[in-house]
């Protein structure tokens, strides 16, 4: 069916099972997002959200979620492209004149993206994670509109100096941080989307509220996190041979202030360094960091850049294609300033701490 407007589409939907839902307010940096959703999921964001918090007031984006609900009829559904290296069908697209919906293939979970509104609807409580990477869409969205760039990277902060790290998908990003996090002087600041944008003397980082999803193997080699899974599961995955624990697909969300305590997020500081892990499984050769300059290097800075996707609206009123591509120009803008290194070798996490552990007590490059 060909819907015309998002009119078409909000004359299906029924807004007022939310009407008396107690608001969840959220802020990052100067953006501010009201959500609003029933009961059992209000709770289970309210708690997941619980380091966004915010006081009630004036709001950039209302997100209404409603359960339970679809469409009497199929949108006609445009297949959007996957990153290179990913395969099968995520995303599908159907433009309005007004705005886009955009589903989810695989759950069925819909989402509306308009000025008018902004509505997930369909099965969301069984599928929450979706849901929380609707809501920090709307945060992506208006830092884009507002000069930030998205970079596919984990990220960790003292508070004047912030240690991104990049590299391809399951390449070690969420390990290599949640590593760095037993320093106790560190802060989480984002699993996998960092917003970057020039500022001096170093440019500005903003992180946005999503636990890590982490894999099983980051949890059996980390003491620390081996209480996520019971004995008999840690006993499976032990039994299992290095490739096949490394390509398991498995996911668990970690949720710091559970594992490491209070106080140690912080989502917005000056972004100093950036590592891009460029190791290999395979290799037999030493881990080591070398200094690169991302000018230079389109390979590396491509493992940073990070298209924004399908729920994108531009501030002209169009919507991102997928055959966009990022701008190296603004990227190489952004983070003009930040010292980047590639990691090479082998791939060892040890390395990668020690490292760490050295630039947060040497204080890193000069400034």
């Amino acid at each position: 069916m060909r819907f015309q407007e998002c009119k078409d589409v909000l004359a299906q939907l029924d807004r007022s099972c939310i009407a008396n839902a107690p608001p969840i307010w959220l802020g990052i940096g100067k953006n501010r997002i009201k959500v609003l959703c029933a009961e059992p999921l209000n709770s289970e964001l309210r708690g997941y959200f619980c380091h966004a918090i915010a006081e009630p007031g004036p709001t950039d984006a209302v997100v209404e979620v409603l359960e339970g609900q679809n469409l009497m009829s199929s949108p006609d559904w445009v297949n959007w492209a996957r990153d290179p290296g990913k395969s099968g069908r995520k995303d599908a697209i159907h433009d309005l004149e007004d705005g886009r919906l955009v589903g989810k293939v695989r759950t069925g979970v819909t989402f509306l993206q308009s000025p008018q509104a902004i509505i997930a609807f369909g099965p969301c409580a069984q599928n929450s994670n979706q849901i929380v990477n609707f809501i920090n869409t709307q945060f992506l969205n208006m830092s884009l509109r507002d000069g930030w760039q998205i970079c596919h990277a984990a990220a960790i902060t003292n508070g004047t100096q912030t240690l991104a790290i990049a590299g391809l998908s399951g390449g070690g990003k969420s390990t290599s941080v949640l590593r760095l996090m037993e320093l106790s002087a560190l802060k989480f600041m984002t699993n996998d989307r960092l917003l970057a944008r020039a500022g001096q003397p170093f440019p500005d980082a903003l992180g946005i509220p999503k636990e890590p999803r982490i894999n099983p193997g980051t949890i059996l080699h980390n003491p620390r996190l081996r209480g996520m899974l019971s004995e008999q599961r840690l006993a499976e995955l032990s039994e299992m041979a290095g490739d096949e624990l490394w390509h398991l697909e498995e996911k668990y969300d970690l949720i710091i202030s559970d594992v490491f305590g209070a106080g140690r997020v912080q989502y917005d500081a000056p972004l100093t360094d950036f590592w891009v892990l460029n190791w290999n499984r395979e290799s037999t050769e030493a881990t080591r960091l070398i200094d690169v300059d991302l000018a230079t290097r389109p390979d590396l800075l491509s493992a940073i850049m990070k298209s924004p996707g399908p729920f994108y609206q531009k501030t002209d009123g169009s919507f991102s294609r997928d055959t966009d591509q990022c701008s190296e120009a603004d990227y190489l803008q952004a983070l003009r300033g930040v010292r980047a290194r590639e990691v090479t070798g082998r791939i060892d996490f040890d390395t990668i701490f020690e490292e760490g552990k050295a630039l947060f007590e040497t204080g890193g490059q000069e400034q």
